[in-house]
């Protein structure tokens, strides 16, 4: 297996990792864990399309930890306020 291909596996290894605890209750996806294995593991896949030359899934990672990261920054909103009248 070319070093391209450890680096994808190992960046969308982290990716699953953090959906399987989201899915099943382990953590939530407001949980910082959550987010920064979601922008590490997206760095990481992003790292090794980029590699391969596959831009598509370059462009897809850069804006899936850019969103993770962000939401690291963003102060929580309780969901009541968004209550329509």
């Amino acid at each position: 297996m070319s070093l391209s291909n450890w680096i994808a596996s190992f960046g969308v290894g982290i990716l699953l990792i953090a959906f399987f605890l989201n899915i099943y209750g382990f953590i939530d996806n407001k949980n910082k864990v959550y987010v920064l294995l979601n922008a590490i593991g997206g760095i990481i896949s992003g790292y090794a399309s980029w590699m391969i030359g596959f831009y598509p899934f370059v462009v897809l990672n850069i804006i899936w930890s850019f969103t993770s990261i962000l939401s690291l920054f963003k102060k929580s909103v309780p969901r009541e306020t968004f209550k329509p009248e």
